[in-house]
């Protein structure tokens, strides 16, 4: 129940709606019951016990009780049938019924109106509490994950926590209720027969918690299965075109058709408890009326009971309606389950504390004045390092390039600077100050990034330029365009910079989409750029054009470039070459070409590939 209540606290104003959606569901209640206590009167008149004298009794004193309602409607009742006869008090008592039955009504829909605000409002908080925690988040985290997976919580999750909520409001908010309401009216009816009912009905509730107790662990099960699958599916459509190349299709499918079938075993076992629980309990039900029929036939027979024919078809009604929402519950309670083994899903990513965040004390920083520091910094992903014991000074408005095989730092040496890590060892300083003291915000607010992958997004070329500062001017936008040797292929295209690229940008080249990726990063115009491999996209000439762009950018800003292309680097203002996480060469290009190192080694492989 804690979960469940948890949930429920993501929708507005729940108190209110509660309150309210308590009311509505008692007053449906209430006039449900009383529509059926109403027949009891037309029955004693159709069992011709109207043709008796009739007494009116007197008009008894206002109170809120039973004894009052019942007393009221007795005395007007009375009256009807002695001064219009018995056939006009059966109109009477119909007329009743169809008022009781309108305003039972009435009250469900409302009931079910505060449920739907409650739903529908619940929902988008959710949804948007995960996006919010998610994307605080470190790198990391979304490198450890499927994205399947989280796209399941996000999509799946919720919507099976949706259908749980609707379920459960109505099971075991109001149906509880509901019980208890009919179980009063019961036992002014008959106090033996409700004991009666009370000591059987039991067995009902034993069996169903048995076939409810069973389905949790496989509700979860059911739920990381889909996650699986989902991302199967992300993986496959994103890198089709190496699914075709490598002729994958029938080990994708094979891979698919096992989590399917897996899928498909646990939600049958799942299908079959949870379809086993209605009729179960309807099977159970009939037997405990069976056997009241029974036993309160006996007494209605046995002229001691003193129990009227009228009264024990009335609790006979009155018990059937309990039926009903007993199932209620019983479902009610099994979706409850399979949403609470989702929601603990969403509320494992909900918790998830980032692993990089402010400090209370957090600074916020305005500038960059100085340098950047990187002191005895080492670094691991888990366990094994990827840089070790890096000491070096960067200097405000100089251009550091980092090169070296695949695999020895270089891009993890530059994602600490804008806090997408943070060192295992050591620390990393902006003004003599370490970046764990920033806002974080505010320190990537200094920075703009070009990655060797081009992110964009499916949405116009205009938006993923001014991606994050939605006011800015179209002038603004075409001028970054044009630095990044953007602006002639853009207008080339069919609505210009209101032309959609597709998701990815799978509508552009591959060359196309890194001129855009650096347009956005020069719209920033931030003090400090980090290049992974900015060019590494670009055909020849256009490499120029933008490498010719990108030097201009870096003037008076401060640089940190990736590069394998080592062409590109030649006028930095120092070069690292790091292997193995370690900085084991450092000049200008060169004083590094004049040595016989790893720099020049990898100089002449590029000249002679």
């Amino acid at each position: 129940m804690k979960v469940f209540f948890r949930i429920l606290s993501y929708a507005d104003f729940i108190v209110r709606r509660l309150v309210f959606f308590f009311l509505y569901s008692i007053l449906g209640i209430v006039f449900s019951v009383f529509n059926i206590v109403l027949v009891m009167p037309m029955l004693k008149l159709l069992f011709n016990q109207g043709n008796k004298p009739i007494e009116v009794p007197p008009l008894p004193t206002f109170e809120f009780s039973v004894d009052f309602i019942t007393g009221l409607f007795n005395h007007y009742n009375a009256t009807v049938i002695r001064d219009y006869g018995p056939l006009n008090a059966l109109l009477f008592v119909c007329a009743l019924i169809v008022l009781s039955m309108t305003l039972a009504n009435i009250f469900r829909f409302l009931e079910r109106v505060m449920a739907t605000k409650i739903r529908v409002d619940l929902v988008k908080n959710i949804r948007m509490d995960i996006f919010k925690k998610v994307s605080l988040l470190h790198i990391g985290y979304f490198n450890n994950e499927r994205k399947g997976d989280l796209m399941s919580r996000f999509t799946n999750d919720v919507m099976e926590v949706e259908s749980a909520i609707m379920n459960s409001l109505k099971a075991v908010l109001k149906e509880p209720i509901t019980i208890v309401v009919f179980f009063f009216v019961l036992f002014t009816l008959s106090q033996q027969l409700t004991l009666f009912t009370l000591l059987v009905l039991p067995i009902t509730g034993g069996v169903l918690a048995e076939i409810i107790k069973r389905l949790k662990r496989q509700a979860k099960e059911s739920q990381e299965s889909l996650g699986r699958i989902v991302n199967i599916l992300d993986e496959t459509f994103g890198g089709m075109r190496v699914v075709k190349a490598f002729n994958a299709r029938k080990f994708i499918l094979d891979k698919l058709d096992a989590e399917s079938s897996y899928y498909r075993k646990v939600n049958k076992s799942m299908s079959y408890k949870n379809e086993l629980a209605s009729p179960v309990s309807e099977i159970l039900g009939t037997m405990i009326i069976a056997g009241i029929i029974y036993f309160g036939g006996n007494m209605v027979l046995s002229d001691a009971s003193g129990l009227p024919p009228e009264v024990f078809l009335g609790f006979i009604g009155v018990f059937a309606q309990i039926i009903q929402p007993a199932k209620n519950f019983s479902n009610g309670i099994t979706s409850l389950q399979r949403g609470t083994a989702s929601a603990k899903r969403i509320f494992e990513l909900i918790d998830s504390q980032p692993a990089i965040q402010n400090k209370p004390n957090a600074v916020e920083l305005k500038g960059f004045e100085k340098n950047i520091e990187f002191k005895n910094v080492s670094f691991a992903y888990e366990t094994d390092f990827v840089l070790r014991n890096i000491n070096l000074t960067v200097e405000k408005g100089k251009t550091i390039a980092l090169v070296g095989p695949s695999g020895g730092g270089k891009s993890t040496l530059a994602d600490l600077v804008p806090r997408f890590y943070d060192p295992s060892e050591g620390e990393v300083c902006i003004d003599g100050r370490s970046l764990k003291d920033y806002e974080i915000e505010s320190l990537r607010r200094q920075m703009g990034v070009v990655t060797q992958e081009s992110i964009l997004f499916n949405d116009t070329i205009f938006n993923n330029i001014a991606f994050g500062n939605p006011t800015i001017s179209e002038g603004a936008v075409i001028q970054a365009a044009k630095i990044a040797n953007a602006h002639d292929f853009i207008m080339q295209t069919e609505n210009g910079y209101q032309t959609f690229i597709g998701e990815r940008g799978s509508k552009l080249s591959g060359g196309q989409r890194q001129r855009l990726s650096i347009a956005r990063a020069v719209l920033k115009n931030p003090l400090i750029l980090i290049l992974d491999e900015a060019t590494s996209a670009l055909d020849s000439e256009s490499e120029k054009l933008v490498q010719e762009a990108l030097f201009n950018l870096m003037k008076n800003r401060t640089s940190l470039v990736i590069a394998h292309r080592l062409s590109t680097i030649q006028h930095a203002d120092e070069i690292l070459v790091i292997q193995q996480g370690q900085i084991v060469e450092r000049g200008t290009h060169e004083s590094l070409n004049s040595r016989n190192g790893l720099y020049k080694k990898l100089v002449d492989i590029q000249k002679t590939a």
